[in-house]
């Protein structure tokens, strides 16, 4: 019997609703210039509610994280999507909500958008959890390139197809048709997917038994008992992987939001153009997660999970810092952008291997685990927008790419402390394993 593929469709859908968490995330940086014409916004304004996601966004991953252990990641996932599309849609209805006569356009856009950071906070948390339920062990980290290489598709597609919605209909639009997006992928997500393997309709045994090969039982997708905080943080090694991707946040949030304006104002390439040039570390991020997912399944098989994790985010994060400051200092415009995609890209091979790891070490509380993480690296994405350019200004951009170069190479450096194939004490955790499967 052929096995069938249920669990690759499953991470294609993951691929398109984290593809849907950032062109959500994004259509408001596209659309702030319009916002602020219409509603006489300053530029202070424009920033605080740009920066309102990115806080509802960081101060719900560790709670997101914990309530995808509980309620499983299809049902937070679904509530997730559901919850971030409707703010979305509301962002295009700010001026006409009581919202914006009691506190002033200005704060109902901060508090509309700071809801939307808050539904998607579990987006990610809920992603891994799931790989970690569905795929087998030696697929977990191409799983997570997957819906990793979803950052980067929507990071490259949202610019040009938001900007393409406002010249035809208005930025109004840009909000009513990529939250309307949200609602096709919630009724898929819903009617195709369950928690475990072993309850999905069509996964038949053959691909039950691939998944399961490794002597590995079926975990719960819930759990009823409370993370255990106090075991996790007295790993080293868990703060390690937390310290390592702070400083992988701040080097991969230069290319989400200096991109564009590094290419127009310092390399000196027309608007026209750098649309399409501010695309290429995006392509390049998405891509790379995917050849960086199974260089990572390969090398954990061949070396073991230690090495197998530690030497694709060792080399990858090195070889990133090495094209970031190559990049600095070519003066040709159109190689050093090249070198700078390599460099994001890079950061996309090595990102899979962290959500990877999570599994590793916490498979039954992965969720927390990674709410933990990323709310590490989303302040590293907090710091970096605002130290890279004060640098800049000061010391010149090269000095600024540099410092991202030198936290990309610690970032990697902190791995010969983790240690992923070492869980934590399952006699401490539970084990929360059920013996059921296909009949």
């Amino acid at each position: 019997m052929q096995p069938t593929r249920v669990r690759w469709i499953l991470a294609l859908l993951l691929l398109a609703i984290t593809s849907l968490t950032y062109l959500d995330r994004l259509n408001i940086m596209v659309a702030a210039a319009r916002i602020a014409e219409e509603f006489a916004l300053t530029e202070v304004q424009i920033g605080t509610i740009l920066s309102a996601f990115v806080l509802g966004y960081a101060l719900f991953q560790i709670p997101g994280g914990i309530l995808v252990d509980v309620l499983g990641p299809r049902r937070l996932l679904g509530l997730a999507l559901l919850w971030w599309s409707m703010f979305t849609i509301l962002t295009a209805l700010v001026a006409d909500l009581p919202l914006a006569q009691w506190m002033g356009i200005s704060w109902a856009f901060i508090v509309v958008r700071f809801l939307v950071g808050v539904g998607e906070a579990p987006a990610l948390p809920s992603a891994n959890k799931m790989i970690g339920l569905w795929m087998a062990p030696g697929e977990r980290a191409l799983g997570n390139g997957i819906f990793i290489a979803g950052l980067g598709l929507g990071g490259a597609v949202a610019p040009p197809f938001v900007v393409w919605l406002m010249e035809t209909w208005g930025w109004r639009a840009s909000f009513w048709v990529t939250g309307l997006l949200g609602l096709p992928l919630l009724l898929w997500w819903l009617t195709s997917v369950t928690d475990r393997p072993e309850d999905h309709p069509r996964v038949n045994r053959a691909e039950l038994a691939h998944i399961r090969g490794s002597g590995e039982r079926a975990e719960s997708p819930t759990t009823p008992s409370s993370t255990p905080w106090r075991l996790i943080l007295s790993r080293a090694d868990v703060w390690a992987l937390v310290g390592s991707y702070f400083l992988a946040g701040y080097t991969a949030y230069i290319f989400f939001t200096w991109s564009f304006l590094y290419i127009v104002n310092v390399r000196k390439l027309p608007v026209a153009r750098a649309g399409f040039w501010t695309m290429t570390p995006f392509l390049a991020m998405a891509i790379l997660s995917l050849v960086g997912g199974r260089a990572s399944d390969w090398a954990a098989q061949r070396w073991g999970k230690t090495w197998g994790r530690r030497l694709p985010v060792m080399s990858g994060m090195s070889l990133a810092g090495l094209f970031l400051i190559t990049g600095s200092q070519t003066s040709h415009a159109r190689l050093a952008i090249v070198f700078l995609a390599l460099a994001a890209g890079l950061t996309g091979f090595a990102t899979v291997n962290w959500w990877a790891t999570t599994v590793d070490l916490t498979r039954r509380f992965a969720g927390s685990l990674a709410g933990l993480m990323n709310t590490a690296g989303n302040l590293g994405g907090v710091v970096s927008p605002t130290l890279t350019p004060y640098l800049a200004e000061r010391f010149g951009w090269e000095t600024a790419l540099a410092v991202a170069a030198g936290t990309a190479v610690l970032a990697g450096a902190l791995w010969i402390f983790i240690h992923p194939d070492r869980p934590l004490q399952e006699a401490v955790m539970g084990t929360g394993a059920h013996h059921g499967g296909k009949r």
